[in-house]
């Protein structure tokens, strides 16, 4: 009879504690602040800048080129270096030219020349 009680208490127990276990789905609110989830550094090695989305300029100025034809070339535009692929002031770079640096935002392009000293 003590056993079977025993028994008993374990499963109503048992029955009453899984509740505090079950998983609930959650949702980060990040209440405007960075994803601590998400990695400060590119699977290249590079960190990631930790600045206010919305603070950024819309303005593209490539400041220099660095092209190589037959490897990767890189552009500096807006005081950050970036490459094919990477993304700038909220626009991808799409191509990196001798004398220009195609970016491409929602399906539009826009080509930009580095400026000449003195503009």
């Amino acid at each position: 009879m003590l056993k079977n009680k025993a028994i008993i208490t374990f499963f109503v127990f048992a029955g009453l504690g899984s509740g505090a276990f079950a998983q609930n789905e959650f949702v980060y609110d990040d209440h405007g602040k960075r994803d601590p989830f998400i990695p400060l550094v590119t699977a290249d090695g590079r960190l990631v800048k930790l600045e206010d989305e919305t603070a950024k300029t819309t303005a593209l100025a490539v400041e220099g080129i660095m092209y190589d034809e037959h490897g990767i070339s890189y552009a500096l535009v807006n005081g950050e270096v970036g490459k094919i692929g990477d993304t700038i002031v909220g626009y991808q770079v799409l191509r990196i030219e001798k004398n220009k640096v195609v970016f491409i935002k929602e399906g539009a392009t826009i080509e930009v020349e580095p400026k000449k000293e003195g503009e």
